[in-house]
């Protein structure tokens, strides 16, 4: 795999869509659940007379609306995995990195750091333009 910014942009924006794609998948989840139109009292029709509770809920789907929203689920999860796939690619590459380059690229572009703040995590010493040169440099040596 080519080391570049590219890769760490794709992974900042691979995670953030397996969040959200979870999200679409929930407010899925949620349509499909019965709506509860209320609750009511009333007694056993037979003797002896028993109070009862009853529950009143409505599916608001016919099938042709389920088949839709099931095809909606299946294209969430084929992004999901998508994205999930990319992100375990780039986690692996940046496991192999040494240590001070992942803390680099870990403050500057998965936490959005700015150089000098980056800098100051990394070394009292450290300047925030040294350390974009320092990433810099290694990503031309891979």
């Amino acid at each position: 795999m080519k080391l570049d910014k590219k890769i760490l942009e794709e992974y900042i924006h691979a995670c953030i869509l397996l969040k959200e794609t979870e999200g679409e998948i929930q407010e899925l989840e949620n349509k499909r659940t019965p709506a509860i139109l209320g609750k009511v009292k009333g007694s056993n029709p037979e003797f002896p007379y028993q109070a009862c509770s009853f529950t009143i809920s409505s599916s608001l789907f016919d099938d042709e609306d389920k088949k839709e929203l099931q095809k909606q689920r299946q294209i969430l999860e084929e992004r999901k995995a998508r994205a999930r796939k990319v992100k375990l690619r780039v986690e692996e590459w940046m496991n192999m990195m040494p240590m001070r380059m992942q803390r680099i690229v870990k403050y500057k572009f998965l936490e959005g750091m700015t150089w000098e703040e980056t800098a100051a995590k990394i070394s009292k010493k450290a300047t925030g333009e040294g350390v974009r040169k320092e990433l810099e440099r290694f990503l031309k040596e891979k």
